[in-house]
């Protein structure tokens, strides 16, 4: 878990300095007309949509994209699937990895081309699902919270993990209790800077800082790609190698 949380505060921290955001934005759109497209436009009796009005909030998505996404989803030009693929990179490492895509055949031969390209192997639907948990994960800020009482309400809510870091607390819920959490974050009235089902791994796998980079490179490329929403790994993100990403 401490693994996985280390890579999400990396991810944040690079997120910031890179051009990303373009792409962040382009994932929260998808998100946002899928979840209107599968549960109506109103986000009070849409908590998929809530949720995706709250990441964009959360990365200062403008209010222009975000309505002309929903509208999108209200329209018959969206028609998004997601689509999932498993495989390993050449160090044994395994991906997961998520896509909402409109043209089937064309992620799957950009997914392909990436794991052979990078000497990975793409394994069948199915085969590593077992190395991973679906959990919910919340990201709050720290500012202006009793962490003892929040902790305690979070804890009532469904709270597995509860993890504070230098500027933000982590909450992790088993994927049934992620709509409790959503209400109850709500009910406190705390602003949630992101919230989301990841796949966090059973067991992670330590690698050497040179090997390690090379997969986290590879990640980079799927990430790259315009139909992916997420990759998962089980890559150890080791001090030594978050002491080396921190320095790049």
């Amino acid at each position: 878990m401490s693994g996985h949380s280390k890579w999400s505060t990396i991810k944040r921290k690079k997120g910031a300095a890179d051009s990303k955001r373009s792409q962040m934005f382009s994932r929260i759109s998808k998100e946002l007309t899928v979840a209107v497209k599968e549960g109506g436009a109103d986000p009070d009796s849409n908590p998929r949509l809530r949720m995706a009005i709250q990441n964009a909030k959360g990365v200062n998505m403008p209010k222009d994209n975000v309505n002309r996404a929903i509208n999108k989803g209200e329209s018959d030009d969206a028609n998004f699937q997601e689509v999932t693929f498993e495989g390993y990179a050449n160090s044994g490492i395994a991906l997961f990895v998520e896509c909402l895509t409109d043209n089937n055949n064309r992620t799957v031969a950009s997914i392909r081309s990436i794991f052979n390209k990078k000497g990975g192997s793409l394994g069948t639907n199915g085969s590593l699902s077992f190395l991973f948990d679906r959990k919910g994960i919340f990201t709050v800020a720290k500012a202006g919270l009793d962490i003892e009482e929040f902790e305690l309400n979070a804890i009532d809510a469904g709270a597995e993990d509860f993890e504070e870091q230098e500027e933000h607390v982590i909450i992790t819920t088993a994927l049934e209790d992620f709509g409790n959490m959503q209400k109850k974050l709500d009910e406190m009235g705390i602003e949630v800077e992101n919230a989301e089902l990841q796949r966090i791994p059973n067991t992670t796998t330590a690698l050497d800082v040179e090997t390690a980079k090379k997969v986290l490179r590879m990640i980079d490329v799927f990430e790259e790609d315009d139909d992916v929403q997420n990759v998962f790994h089980n890559l150890e993100i080791t001090e030594e190698l978050a002491e080396a990403l921190g320095e790049e």
